[in-house]
């Protein structure tokens, strides 16, 4: 788990440091006309940023409670390197949507780790669907958790009145499946196998 814990540290001191630092917040957050300038960097960087203690914190926890498990996971495949490319793929598939759809607009911004926690907690839900996940101290299971988000981020993406990048949320999670399945197939069948089968043993 030391890359999970690693990940956390770099994003902590780097996202509390920018609370005070508004200039080097704008150089690292995801900010279109920057980007086609050829800043490309700012598609990986604006996920080691965050908008304040209660952002970092959700994102961290999460990434704390879920990124040890999927570390480990991905550590017999790729390596403690491959989980941290992984991580960090994530970030920018995440965020080049965004980033395309709002690639003629000024005013836009974005940023946080939620694209790249999305992937590793979307990736944790393949590996265990009826697990249970804690919502606000609420236990869900893992499985209606990624329906709900997955329903609610299309629903709220719509709207788009509530100033959180859902687009990035939605195909960071999408990333963290496809991913896993092509890194290892054989988890596809056995979703479905735990899906239809709760409380079985696999």
């Amino acid at each position: 788990m030391w890359v999970t814990v690693l990940l956390i540290a770099i994003t902590c001191a780097v996202s509390i440091t920018c609370f005070s630092n508004e200039r080097l917040l704008d150089r690292l957050l995801l900010w279109p006309p920057a980007v086609n300038r050829g800043e490309y960097f700012r598609l990986v960087t604006n996920a080691f940023v965050h908008a304040d203690g209660a952002h970092l914190a959700f994102n961290m926890i999460t990434l704390f409670f879920f990124g040890r498990v999927i570390e480990g996971f991905f550590e017999r495949y790729i390596g403690a390197v491959g989980f941290v490319l992984f991580y960090l793929a994530a970030a920018v598939v995440s965020t080049v949507p965004s980033y395309l759809q709002h690639r003629q607009d000024s005013r836009y911004r974005s940023l946080g780790a939620s694209g790249a926690v999305s992937a590793v907690l979307f990736a944790f839900i393949l590996l265990a669907p009826w697990s249970t996940i804690y919502v606000f101290v609420v236990p869900v299971p893992a499985i209606l958790y990624g329906v709900l988000f997955t329903a609610y981020g299309l629903y709220a993406g719509r709207l788009g009145h509530d100033h959180i990048n859902h687009s990035a949320h939605l195909w960071g999670a999408a990333f963290g499946v496809v991913f896993t399945l092509i890194m290892e197939p054989r988890l596809g069948p056995l979703f479905l196998a735990q899906i239809t089968s709760p409380g079985a043993q696999f």
